[in-house]
């Protein structure tokens, strides 16, 4: 079904299945002897879930040979990928808080669990945006499971298609002070004037010192909406309410790099390409067949 400027998902469905996909995700590099990352509570989030194809997936019970057209390393390619996007995003919080920031922002945060696993500072606040139905459901599967929040966690029950700046602000975001938002695998999901709209915000709330990290993909641009629906419907022969197709908005829109460099920010990318050959991993090839190509993943700090 495509997609409405109204429309809503949970966890098992839309948009939202593809939280529980990237979880799944992290759960298979966190399980993995060589790990990139060590994200816990990815496992025991995507078990609530109780989507039966990615509960498999973790546990070894579905083989990537099952799907037509998708060969084992593209499999492959899709989890290292979620490895390196992780890493990529953990160290990025790292350093923004070594530099003294004290409030982050994790933007359409769904089962983001960094809250919970990574090692803030004292005195750190974490807002997490999303829908209420998706917050409440993540904030009582790890409460479930034993898990408490390493930093002052401040959840915002919004849809950022609503007015979320000032729903942030009224859950006490100081905008006077530096903060590191985070916008992790959603720019696909908005049209292209609503992600301009994103970073307006972002740059409106933001004092000087504050810093972003986001992630673009260039080939949605001459993104392959049919073949790609037919790939999706490997997924939902397993029972996933996935049609990646219909959920991606393509077409032309402005570079987040020069996008936020207008904007007054201090902003650089690396590609995926180069995040696999820092950690040694089999970088992806033609053959794999990636519907949406490279991915470049950017930081930047507000001048």
């Amino acid at each position: 079904m495509p997609r409405a400027h109204d429309d809503n998902w949970d966890l098992a469905s839309s948009v939202g299945a593809t939280a529980t996909m990237v979880a799944a995700g992290r759960a298979m590099v966190t399980m993995a002897p060589d790990g990139l990352i060590d994200d816990p509570f990815a496992e025991p989030l995507v078990r609530a879930v109780g989507v039966d194809f990615f509960v498999k997936m973790m546990d070894g019970e579905l083989s990537p040979e099952a799907f037509e057209n998708i060969t084992p390393e593209r499999v492959q390619a899709m989890i290292d990928g979620m490895g390196v996007r992780t890493k990529y995003f953990d160290e990025y919080f790292a350093d923004a808080t070594a530099s003294g920031i004290r409030q982050a922002v994790i933007l359409a945060s769904g089962l983001d669990a960094r809250a919970y696993r990574l090692p803030w500072p004292d005195g750190t606040v974490v807002y997490e945006i999303d829908q209420p139905q998706v917050i409440e459901f993540k904030t009582t599967a790890l409460a479930d499971v034993g898990a408490e929040p390493t930093a002052t966690r401040r959840t915002v029950a919004i849809d950022l298609r609503g007015d979320w700046p000032t729903a942030l602000t009224q859950a006490g975001l100081d905008t006077t002070q530096p903060t590191a938002w985070l916008a992790e695998g959603l720019l696909i999901y908005l049209p292209p004037e609503a992600q301009d709209r994103l970073f307006d915000n972002i740059t409106a709330l933001s004092a000087p010192g504050s810093t972003v990290a986001t992630e673009f993909v260039p080939g949605i641009i001459d993104f392959d909406v049919e073949k790609v629906s037919e790939m999706s419907g490997r997924f939902r022969d397993h029972g996933v309410d996935i049609d990646m197709g219909a959920l991606v908005y393509s077409g032309a829109r402005n570079h987040v790099v020069d996008y936020l460099r207008e904007k007054g920010w201090q902003a650089e990318g690396v590609t995926r390409t180069e995040l696999f050959e820092q950690h040694g991993l089999r970088v992806p090839s033609p053959d794999d067949d990636d519907p949406l190509g490279e991915i470049i993943y950017i930081s930047g700090r507000l001048n």
